[in-house]
């Protein structure tokens, strides 16, 4: 690799002519965009996340706007772009921005990373961008062009490994132009030094990376030691009439917190609770949906009722029409058990 005062020189001349120049929270100081761009990038990519920024600017167009809406109306909104946590937090620094800061962004990254949902590295990405605080960020893309271009071992998510990229991120800091540089760090770790199969020929550090030169690009950064990743099933009832179907909203924490899903449990259960009588039930194939910390796999029973019960309406119940539904705030497991509905001669 390059020496260290030439890197930052080198990409902030590769991104200005070969960086991503056209997205949509781009050419903004504003932190409200940038903010809500900057979480909605996290795990999730640029073309998953454009859709649901535009829309999600439409109906928040600023921080109070989306600190006085409902919080469901914004899980509403994140519905499918997945770690919901994202979306709660979202609102609750809304709210303290507001409440605390008069509406205000802080403009420091060291305040900026004391709000909720707000790590070291957002809170740094969003400092330089709106505000040109020179700031270091270090998200998953940026360990991994660090990790293969210096040939840092080890996993990067251990304490000692982290610190040692804070300290490399932090001395690697350009004087000036640092908006360029740390979209520069983000682009060349989305674009070029991909996890799967990273295009060194094009990399401006190509002859100089050490994972490159010694042949280590697969192995760099190191994974995680991963302990057999846990197995659940749960039975989800899909209760309908023909053309409607029952779903609850979830607790404001936990799995799918604030969002609508079926009712979860074992069938003859769930409908006692609800004092239901079914004149017909159908076991429709499963559905295995893989979170962060374990994998899922749903057991959807169709439920048909003779006509629509007077209990649904009670608090946290609502009963929508099935094309509706599957537009509603409901993940994205649930979202494709109810498309299964609406295949012809379902």
């Amino acid at each position: 690799m390059p020496k260290e005062q030439s890197f930052a020189q080198r990409l902030i001349a590769w991104q200005k002519t070969a960086g991503r120049h056209d997205l949509p929270w781009q050419q903004t100081r504003d932190p409200y965009r940038v903010w809500l761009s900057e979480i909605m990038l996290q795990q999730t990519q640029v073309a998953t996340v454009i859709p649901y920024y535009q829309r999600f600017l439409a109906s928040f167009p600023d921080v109070a706007a989306l600190a006085s809406a409902p919080i469901e109306q914004v899980i509403e909104h994140w519905a499918g772009l997945g770690y919901y946590a994202r979306a709660r937090n979202l609102h609750r620094c809304a709210q303290q921005i507001v409440a605390v800061h008069g509406g205000i962004f802080p403009k420091t990254a060291a305040e900026l990373a004391e709000l909720p949902g707000i790590g070291r590295s957002t809170a740094a990405a969003i400092a330089a961008f709106s505000f040109g605080q020179r700031a270091a960020i270090l998200d998953g893309n940026v360990k991994r062009v660090l990790c293969r271009g210096f040939g840092i071992g080890g996993f990067p998510g251990s304490a000692p490994v982290d610190r040692k990229l804070w300290e490399l991120a932090e001395t690697l800091l350009p004087e000036s132009a640092i908006e360029a540089y740390t979209q520069g760090l983000m682009d060349l770790g989305a674009t070029l030094c991909t996890r799967g199969t990273p295009l060194c020929p094009a990399c401006p550090f190509g002859e100089d990376c050490v994972a490159r030169r010694d042949g280590r690009q697969k192995e760099l950064p190191e994974a995680r030691p991963r302990p057999k990743i846990p197995e659940r099933t749960s039975t989800f009832v899909l209760i309908t009439d023909g053309t409607h179907l029952l779903l609850e909203r979830r607790p404001p924490s936990g799995l799918w917190g604030g969002l609508l899903v079926p009712p979860e449990g074992e069938v003859d259960q769930v409908l006692a609770a609800r004092g239901l009588t079914v004149s017909e039930r159908q076991n429709l194939p499963t559905l295995r949906h893989a979170f962060t910390h374990f994998r899922l796999t749903l057991q959807p029973v169709l439920c048909h009722l003779p006509s629509q019960p007077a209990m649904v309406g009670e608090s946290g119940q609502v009963w929508i029409a099935l094309d509706a539904a599957v537009n509603a705030g409901v993940p994205t497991p649930i979202r494709k058990l109810i498309q299964l509905l609406l295949r012809p001669g379902a």
